[in-house]
């Protein structure tokens, strides 16, 4: 369950682009930290990190572990890192380490804007000091041009005008293939939290047609309606309840 929602909550960013959208707070770098509850029971946490670079890049980083029950039981410890470039924040890079249980993998894409591809490498290790390849598997797909990744697009729609707006579709690069998705936008909400109450927008990403992911339940993301637009709250639906995850700490600034 823990292993479903983070997938959620970073595949979250892979339904979402916005054009030409002003300069973010969180360019001058960010720090994010979730709590992750199933129901009354703490599930793990989940932090995601904006480093400005000197060449002018921006490395996104999103990190997830479980604790507790979950841990004894499926321990979980996923990485990703994506380097960003340009005024548009296109991924040009895009590592992602998961440990879930007995399950390690290491995926990359590289992103070629001028040929127009994408150079997928999925490999999953016989164990967690990867010094053994079980499977490895090796793909190029085609771009349109303007497609993201799961970690950058998540910055990206911060800066949407959300106002009015319903269903809206968009393009992203996630596993082998590109994914034509959608976000709907529900309206506005107060949402009340450790941090205090907060005027946000609730939005839903769809996962459009594609039935691979259609396991992984509805999520919801409370957005704050400002500047900012802190993801404050986040919520999975399962067959079985739902997984929270609650932002206990944010920070942005140059001195990060």
């Amino acid at each position: 369950m823990f292993k479903r929602f983070f997938f959620c909550l970073v595949t979250f960013a892979a339904f979402l682009f916005a054009e030409n959208a002003p300069q973010a707070p969180w360019t001058k770098g960010e720090e994010l930290s979730f709590r992750l509850s199933w129901g009354i029971v703490s599930a793990g946490s989940a932090d995601m990190k904006v480093i400005p670079l000197p060449d002018g890049k921006i490395q996104f980083e999103s990190i997830a572990r479980n604790n507790g029950a979950f841990k004894s039981i499926y321990p979980v410890a996923d990485t990703i890192r994506t380097i960003s470039v340009g005024e548009n924040f296109l991924p040009e890079s895009f590592l992602q380490i998961l440990n879930e249980g007995n399950y390690h993998k290491t995926a990359q894409i590289r992103f070629d804007r001028k040929q127009k591809t994408a150079r997928l490498s999925d490999t999953v290790f016989v164990n967690a000091k990867r010094d053994e390849v079980k499977t490895r598997v090796d793909t190029t797909i085609s771009l349109n041009g303007y497609e993201h990744c799961i970690i950058s697009a998540f910055y990206r729609v911060r800066n949407m005008d959300l106002t009015g707006k319903k269903d809206t579709y968009f393009s992203a690069v996630s596993g082998k293939k590109r994914y034509s998705l959608r976000v709907i936008v529900h309206g506005k909400e107060k949402v009340e939290t450790d941090l205090g109450e907060f005027d946000c927008i609730k939005v839903e990403p769809v996962l459009g047609d594609d039935g691979a992911f259609k396991a992984a339940g509805r999520l919801f993301i409370w957005l704050t309606d400002d500047d900012r637009r802190l993801p404050v709250l986040m919520r999975v639906k399962i067959p079985i309840g739902s997984i929270k995850g609650e932002l206990t700490h944010f920070r942005q600034g140059k001195t990060l």
